[in-house]
């Protein structure tokens, strides 16, 4: 119908077969930042919030999404990840705190929604913890910047 393979031939939504698929190495890497006012980046670098260890706390909670992106996203295979970092950067310039997580396996489908849900569940956790804080904080930039293996190839993100 569409081309999307989640959609069949009557467009209804069905989740992927891929039994048939060869095991590959897959890798996914997604980026996103929180932006918010210079006094609240202070509370995290200082470790003065009052919830605890914000950088912790999130870089956590974007592993534990990571692994249960099947449990969130409907169509998502639940998937035997080999490896997921979480990196929490904190920039002076946005001001606030730059997320990456890179998500790797070798398996029959791709880690980019567990990539994607790693950022954005690390994203709002920093945004939890601070919230008291500076309730004014932004969400921006959730992207895939690379991906690799599979059927589709390699994709590099274009430079912002």
């Amino acid at each position: 119908m569409s081309g999307l393979s989640h959609l069949d031939a009557q467009g209804a939504a069905h989740m992927v077969d891929v039994g048939d698929k060869a095991l590959t190495p897959r890798i996914a890497i997604a980026e996103g930042h929180v932006v918010m006012a210079a006094e609240t980046l202070a509370i995290v670098r200082d470790g003065n919030a009052r919830k605890g260890d914000v950088l912790g706390t999130a870089r956590i909670a974007g592993i534990m999404a990571a692994k249960r992106t099947h449990e969130l996203i409907p169509l998502c295979h639940p998937l035997l990840l080999s490896k997921i970092a979480v990196d929490l950067t904190l920039d002076e310039a946005l001001p606030g705190v730059r997320v990456r997580a890179e998500v790797k396996l070798t398996g029959q489908t791709g880690v980019e929604m567990e990539a994607l849900t790693a950022v954005s569940v690390a994203c709002l956790t920093i945004y939890d913890m601070v919230k008291a804080a500076d309730k004014g904080m932004r969400i921006e930039g959730i992207r895939l910047i690379h991906k690799s293996g599979g059927r589709s190839g390699d994709y590099e993100a274009d430079p912002l």
